[in-house]
């Protein structure tokens, strides 16, 4: 039987980068994944392959719509190749996962493929094509989270679909209705509009992205309407029913009225739940919540005290970055080092276009709790990157505490948030105030630039160009 310092269960972003750090720290490590590749959710049917698909349909709504503004003129019909758009995706998620065989080779880490399962705390089974048993002083369960589902539509996996089998499908919809208003539910129901699909969101709350700042949520909106997709907030779906090829829904609106809702697809996208399948947990006295979540403590650590969990399948948002700073900290934590992660400065980001990201507490969280705060906001339309791209919607909007000018909150929407939201985090890990932001040198034309304008506004309202 081999003995490891550590074996990782699930080779997601938190998995395959706690178990690098692992090795990187000395320790003789493994991991193990059911799947024949490595990478979890995230690099084989979420972040990787939806972003590939975000991009290629941008390209082609930018080849349709807006070409011409620039000059680019292109004769004849310009046509979607879906096979050949999702083979793309394809190869980049092969690609991508490919890389994480070559960074396990690498660190030396042994791999094995299978169900990894616990025989008790010290020892796991391992059933599928690695057949094994195992002993591990420590283990970090990162085994991510499944699509949830509410309990009276059948996912049939061909009509009514989940956001994997909406990475594959076989042809445009003709009318694809989304429920739930979320970030994944929003980003595939971009890609497939901007390809032709007739879109309708449904969403139970009374805005899209109900967990992000309502500044946010209401811009998206407008751009979702703008490109004609019905965003129908503040409806309760109470059946989904197939004939055929056409799924029907029926909800109950604000007024308490049913309305029905008819198309060839529909994509349930209501969140995802923990996922310890097969896991046999109490076998090593590990607790699961009645969220399904692996109970633990500030320092990720089980009910026993040799085990660790991270990412999704614990507390929080789940966020691959958020794992990965996770699988760190427990490598860390167990190579006897001080590791420390700021859970308010995890960022999150929805990936449309414009992109929209935020970091820290949104004005909804502060006037709850009672904390006097600034805003500065600072329009995209005003920089001249923006007008120059023809990205000119969205807006840069931080909350700083009214005394001592901290910042306590950005918020963003816009071209290229998901990058720029970095160096708002970089900012509030160093507990920079509003002033501190307006004050350094922003290269100029660029997106940036907006967030110095905000900082300004959030200063005694001087923002230099609105």
């Amino acid at each position: 039987m081999k003995s490891y310092d550590v074996a990782i269960i699930g080779s997601g972003p938190g998995g395959y980068v706690a178990a690098i750090r692992c090795a990187q720290l000395g320790m003789k490590t493994a991991i193990i994944e059911k799947y024949s590749t490595l990478g979890g959710t995230c690099l084989n049917v979420g972040c990787i392959p939806s972003k590939a698909l975000l991009s290629s349909s941008h390209h082609y709504e930018e080849a349709t719509k807006h070409f011409e503004d620039h000059g680019i003129e292109i004769p004849g019909e310009i046509k979607i190749n879906l096979e050949k758009m999702i083979a793309r995706k394809q190869a980049v998620v092969d690609q991508t996962t490919g890389g994480i065989d070559f960074l396990m080779k690498k660190n030396k880490i042994d791999v094995y493929e299978g169900l990894g399962s616990f025989k008790d705390a010290t020892h796991i089974t391992i059933e599928g094509k690695d057949a094994d048993e195992i002993e591990a002083k420590n283990t970090i369960i990162a085994t991510g989270s499944k699509p949830s589902n509410l309990p009276f539509i059948n996912l049939d996996k061909e009509r009514v679909i989940t956001s994997t089998e909406a990475l594959k499908l076989k042809e445009v919809p003709k009318h694809l209705m989304i429920i739930g208003g979320g970030v994944i539910g929003l980003e595939l129901g971009q890609v497939y509009r901007r390809l032709g699909a007739e879109v309708t969101v449904i969403e139970y709350m009374d805005r899209i992205l109900p967990t992000m700042d309502a500044g946010l949520s209401k811009e998206l909106n407008k751009v979702f309407k703008k490109a004609k997709c019905s965003m129908m907030v503040s409806h309760k779906v109470q059946s989904v029913e197939r004939k055929g090829d056409e799924v029907i829904i029926k909800a109950e609106n604000k007024k308490g009225e049913v309305v029905e809702f008819k198309g060839d697809y529909c994509l349930v996208s209501v969140g995802r739940r923990p996922y310890t399948d097969g896991l046999n947990a109490e076998a090593a006295g590990v607790k699961i919540n009645d969220r399904g979540q692996v109970e633990v403590n500030d320092h990720l650590q089980t009910s026993a005290s040799n085990i660790y969990a991270i990412g999704d399948v614990v507390r929080g948002a789940m966020l691959a970055h958020k794992a990965e700073e996770e699988g760190v900290f427990v490598a860390e934590t167990l190579a006897g080092q001080k590791p420390h992660i700021d859970y308010n400065l995890i960022p999150g980001v929805v990936y449309t276009w414009p992109e929209v990201a935020a970091v820290g507490k949104t004005e909804e969280e502060l006037k709850a709790s009672g904390t006097e705060y600034k805003v500065g906001q600072f329009p995209f339309r005003a920089l001249g990157r923006a007008r120059a791209s023809g990205d000119i919607d969205g807006f840069v909007k931080i909350l700083a505490d009214t005394s001592t000018d901290e910042v306590l909150g950005v918020h963003m929407i816009g071209a290229r948030c998901a990058d720029l939201i970095a160096e708002a985090v970089t900012a509030m890990e160093f507990r920079a105030s509003a002033e501190d932001i307006s004050r350094y040198s922003h290269a100029h034309p660029t997106f940036a630039e907006a967030i110095k304008e905000a900082a300004l506004a959030a200063t005694d309202d001087r923002a230099l160009h609105a």
